[in-house]
């Protein structure tokens, strides 16, 4: 083989290796990005097929479970807000060998600001348990 080749698969096997190594705080960043861009295809492909969402305060306050009704849910934010800017502050993940725990403070701004915290709760590389708190108050630290 020659060096051309060779740079070739090293640099692909890199970038393939460096995509699963992806933790919590990276797919919740990802996940934060997709919401405020109103993609639910993107949303979705975080979750675990019997995730929850507890949604605290506003026009959508309400539990959701599973892979149906938290699509719908999106579906009706996305449809009313996106796009928006998304500001994240205050990014933590938490984990042990049972799962992973991110939390932040994010900020969805379009027609008006939306201040949430967040709990996203990972389990096998999947979402398992997601809030979303509205806040008002919330400080980003910035």
């Amino acid at each position: 083989m020659n060096k051309k080749v060779h740079s070739f698969a090293a640099a692909v096997l890199f970038s393939l290796s460096a995509s699963s190594f992806a933790g919590p705080a990276d797919d919740a960043s990802a996940h934060f990005k997709a919401i405020a861009a109103g993609n639910v295809e993107q949303i979705m492909q975080g979750y675990s097929d019997n995730a929850s969402l507890q949604w605290v305060g506003g026009p959508l306050d309400g539990a959701y479970a599973g892979s149906d009704k938290i699509r719908e849910t999106w579906s009706k934010f996305a449809k009313a807000n996106a796009p928006l800017e998304v500001t994240v502050a205050k990014l933590e993940e938490s984990a042990n060998p049972k799962g992973s725990t991110v939390t932040a403070n994010v900020e969805f701004k379009g027609k008006a600001a939306i201040k949430v915290r967040y709990v996203l709760v990972y389990r096998e590389g999947k979402l398992v348990n997601e809030v979303w708190q509205i806040d008002p108050k919330l400080a980003l630290g910035y």
